[in-house]
Order: C-alpha cells, then structure tokens, then sequence
C-alpha cells in the first residue's frame, strides 16, 4: 500500500481599513492575544508587514483534519478582527495600498528592508504555501524538479490578486507579477541531487539580499528547516477549501514522484524531449499569472498550452493513483470543477468589484473568509440562491 505523505500549509493574512480596504497596520495586537490562546501560540506568527499575521499549521495527513484547521484558524482571526473593527482578508494583494508598507519591528524583517529598499513598495502581497513531507534531501529534490513543470497550472488555479492601488491590472495574480522583482524569483532550475541543492543555495548567500535560505524565492523550494519540498506560487485563498485543494493536489504529485509502490499507467512530466526549458516555464508563469483559468494553460505533462479544462481533466487522470492512495480524489474532482463553474478568486473579486466596488469587494472578503461549504461543485447561479 502507498505511504500517506503529511503535509502543511501556510496562511498569510492582511487586516484592511473597512472603508479604503488599504493595509492597516494592527497585526502586532492581534498576534499577542492570538497566542494567549490554549492552541494557537504554535501556529500563529508574525507576519514581514505590520498589517500581517501568518498561520503556520501543525503537521497533517489528511485533508479533512487540514480543512477543519484551517477555517477554526480563520474564525478566531475573524472575531479579532471584529473586535478591532476592521475586515481580515485572505487575498494575494489588497485591493488598494499605501505607498510604502510598514514594516514589522523585527530584527531579520528590518534587515531585509535594508537590502531591498524600493522593491517592499509594492511587497504588500499574501501568499500560500504547501508543505509535503519527503523522506530526504535527494527525494526533495527529485520532486522539485518535477514540480517545476506544475507551477503554471497551479498559478492559474490559484490566482486572487486582480487589483493593485485600486486599478484592475489585467492580471490574476497580481503578486506573482510584483515577486518578480526579487533577487531569486520564478521557477527554479534542475538540480542534480541535494548535495548540489545545498552546494548551489549556499553560494547565493550574500548576494543581492540574500541572508539566508528563507529569503530564497522561487516558486518552488525545499524547506531550509523541515524535510519538505514546499510549493509557494499561490496567492493567499479566499477560502479554505481552495488551500487544501491546492495542498491535495500538489502532494499526490510529490507522491507520484517519490512513492515507488504507487500503480502508475501514466507519467506525471513531460518525455525528455518535451521537456520545458526555463524561459518557456517562466514566460508560462506570466501566462498564467494573467490569464488563469478563463484560457490556455501549460500543461505540465504534454509541455504545451492546452485549454485549462482540458488541462485539468488530465492532470487529474495522472494523479489519479495518488489521489486514491489519500483518499482525496474526490475532494480532488469536486474542488476543481467548483473552480471551473465558480472562478478562481480573481474572478470571483472582479464579480464583486463590478457589482458594488470596494464595497462590493468588502462583502465577498466577508463571506468568504470562514465559509466551510460542502464539497460539492455549484454553479455561480446556485451561489446566488
């Protein structure tokens, strides 16, 4: 029988002004009445923004123990926001902002400010990131380089970042755009193994801001602390639902990877031909970054632009075996075609924001934040009902 790989998952959350939905800066009160908390001392951190706070999960290994903790999280996070009087968003970027972020009053956070300067401008952004467990160094990276090929299409299931300084940009994910600023950025290359993961890391210390490991920015990486690979293209959700999807989603592609007991017909990467070099995975991640789900996507396995939902239907085909090993195939299905009928989060905010502006966008961060719907895929007209 395949091993169930365990996994966690991170949550950045941004606490805006209920009126210009900008960044307000009441994270540093929040966080230490969070941690009072029999529970949640472990899982809450310090965000880099001072209008920030991050959950950090405990360990899981399955996704409905995943769900459940993330939207108990999100419900002690609403009630202090409730009682501060101000909205908790779970977006890539706010709808408006400042011109210049203030910094968390942290050591290391004041550190980075320093090297980059101008760039923490537009560094107002909230992200997801996956962690699945992997046996070592070597298998992490095995799985990183097969990861490489998936970033596209889980930019585009994940895009939540439409506006920026209260414009639509034209893009999904507005904060994949902005992260292209950073020293380190994007996809990352092929390693041979992990000793030439750790050779070829340590070498970029020191340079370009890069302090240490944790500054590192690619869209995919393994973790500097834990034997994990970790995922990272992923604008913060409006709901939970869509992180454990992500998180279901991007472990049965690491066990697909690493687990040899698993029945595989299919391959998860493209043949040694097709293979993607850099530049086109990079101008893919823009692609996505763009368009999302509403056009063509790079498909990770044939490594060309193909329909998303065509796309999706296939790489569900390849993760099949995984999926079933961890019981999320259905939650797999049902989360995707949820996708599919209702939007990604860019497109459920640019609804909103047409209907009734900032208003508009201020009731759907509302509604979203706690929701722990069914499983089942709706379509935007039973939403409405």
């Amino acid at each position: 029988m395949a091993a169930v790989s365990t996994f966690g998952i991170e949550e950045e959350f941004v606490f805006l002004d209920p009126a210009t939905l900008r960044p307000t800066d009441v994270a540093g009160g929040a966080f230490d009445r969070l941690i009072a908390r029999p529970g949640l001392e472990r899982i809450t951190h310090r965000e880099f923004l001072a209008s920030q706070v991050e959950h950090a999960s405990t360990v899981f290994t399955s996704t409905d123990m995943a769900l459940d903790s993330l939207v108990n999280f999100r419900r002690e996070l609403a009630a202090e926001g409730e009682r501060l009087g101000v909205v908790v968003a779970s977006v890539g970027a706010p709808p408006d902002a400042h011109g210049f972020p203030t910094v968390t009053d942290l050591p290391r956070y004041l550190r980075i400010l320093d090297d980059m300067g101008g760039v923490i401008a537009d560094h107002q952004i909230q992200g997801l990131h996956v962690h699945v467990g992997v046996a070592d160094h070597d298998d992490g990276v095995r799985a990183l380089n097969v990861t490489r090929t998936w970033l596209p299409l889980f930019s585009a299931l994940t895009g939540n970042s439409p506006f920026w300084r209260g414009h639509d940009t034209g893009f999904d994910s507005w904060r994949n755009v902005s992260q292209r600023r950073w020293t380190t950025t994007g996809c990352p290359p092929v390693f041979r193994d992990g000793a030439d993961y750790d050779r070829r890391l340590k070498r970029l210390i020191g340079v370009g801001g890069m302090k240490d490991q944790a500054i590192i920015m690619w869209n995919a990486r393994l973790s500097s602390k834990l034997p994990t690979v970790e995922v990272r293209v992923a604008d913060a959700q409006l709901e939970a639902w869509s992180s454990v999807l992500l998180a279901a989603l991007f472990r049965a592609l690491v066990a697909s990877v690493v687990d040899e007991s698993l029945d595989r017909e299919a391959s998860v990467q493209p043949s040694a031909e097709s293979a993607p070099g850099p530049e086109l995975l990079n101008a893919s991640l823009m692609h996505s970054a763009h368009s999302g789900l509403s056009g063509d996507v790079l498909d990770p396995v044939l490594a060309e632009l193909r329909p998303a939902g065509e796309t999706l239907e296939r790489c569900l085909s390849v993760l099949q075996p995984a999926l079933e090993a961890a019981g999320d195939l259905e939650l797999a299905r049902e989360g995707v075609a949820r996708l599919l009928a209702d939007g990604t989060g860019a497109a459920r905010q640019r609804t909103a924001f047409a209907a009734r502006g900032m208003p508009g966008l201020r009731e759907l961060y509302g509604s979203t934040f706690t929701a722990s719907p069914s499983r089942r895929p709706h379509t935007p007209a039973a939403a409405d009902s």
